[in-house]
């Protein structure tokens, strides 16, 4: 006999268990699909097509657990589009390949500093990247002088902790030695103790930790003033939000209420993100989603992380721009706004 079609498996437990927990979380903000109090496109989708990135970092699991959600809220056609590359996401809803994705506020402050085509929208959550040092490193300050693996210069990991060295008063421009690695090669060149440090997003920290590599010298979760400040955005293509703005509002409220999935439910959560191909661990895309802060997107103003980003850069050399001509010109929060009244918070 062949395998009984109808019986329950993992995956489909999953997903129901998550289609559930959906369903209450949206029951705050009106029926799926139907008009909710006043909104900026009425409450007719003015596209049933969204297209968001994918790319390596787990931590942007938010917009991958968002699919079902994504569906009850209209979309009939959800796509993930592949972003190559450190600052694919950037390039990529540039080009207008995608329409909304999570991504890093560093790069995306970068790309704004020349660029108009990508408009902010929310602040997503805190707590993902961590800096990990050898023997020689025992805080930030120490990077002086160092050799420092990143993946790429003008990639997430310069960006991030460029800014960070800012903060103490290095400057990333002279006062450190930047060697170039990919993240598994940069990662066993620490544990040989041939490079100082290294800035890992998920899954690269929890990989560190189970290999007993190194030990965290900077922590984003929990160390001031990084964890009071988003380390990932929401943000979409200009033109399509310009256009679109019902089915903007929609994304965004799907894309916050998985981040609340992953906070309540990361066993669920990150089972789904591996079983749709996301991520090829369950044991680190599980320890990812309970390191991280998901449900913190209520508490914090995007518009300040900008701010102290923009000025970080600009003390690092790396943004031109001031940061409140870049807030000005490119950022959007009516949906946060409108999100944030829904759900009364």
């Amino acid at each position: 006999m062949g395998p009984d079609r109808g019986a329950p498996t993992r995956r489909r437990f999953v997903q129901g268990s998550l289609a559930l927990a959906s369903v209450a979380l949206l029951s705050g903000c009106g029926t799926p699909g139907a008009q909710t109090g006043p909104s900026f496109g009425g409450s007719t989708l003015e596209t049933t097509r969204i297209r968001l990135t994918r790319f390596p970092s787990l931590c942007v699991a938010p917009q991958y657990v968002a699919e079902d959600l994504l569906r009850a809220e209209g979309f009939t056609d959800v796509q993930y589009v592949k972003a190559e590359g450190g600052l694919g996401v950037y390039q990529t809803l540039t080009a207008g390949e995608a329409d909304i994705s999570l991504g890093f506020v560093g790069p995306a402050i970068i790309q704004l500093d020349t660029s108009q085509s990508i408009v902010l929208l929310a602040g997503a959550h805190v707590g993902c990247f961590e800096v990990f040092g050898g023997d020689r490193v025992q805080a930030i300050r120490d990077l002086k002088g160092k050799d420092v693996a990143v993946i790429e210069l003008g990639g997430s990991h310069h960006i991030f902790l460029s800014s960070i060295m800012a903060h103490v008063g290095l400057d990333p421009r002279s006062e450190v030695n930047w060697v170039i690695h990919p993240g598994p090669e940069a990662m066993s060149l620490l544990a040989e103790g041939k490079v100082d440090a290294y800035l890992g997003f998920p899954p690269d920290p929890q990989e560190l930790r189970a290999r007993k590599v190194g030990h965290v010298v900077l922590n984003s979760a929990v160390d001031k003033p990084w964890s009071q400040y988003f380390c990932c955005l929401a943000m979409g293509n200009r033109e399509f939000v310009a256009k679109n703005p019902e089915a903007t509002r929609r994304t965004l409220r799907a894309i916050m209420k998985a981040a609340d999935l992953c906070a309540i439910e990361p066993d669920r959560a990150a089972q789904l993100v591996v079983d749709r191909g996301f991520a090829p661990r369950l044991d680190y895309a599980l320890q990812t989603l309970k390191d991280l802060p998901y449900n913190r997107w209520r508490e914090f103003d995007p518009e300040d992380t900008v701010r102290y980003y923009a000025l970080r850069l600009h003390e690092a050399g790396m943004v031109k721009g001031s940061p409140e001509a870049l807030v000005g010109r490119s950022a959007d929060w009516r949906f946060l706004n409108e999100l944030k009244r829904e759900l009364k918070i």
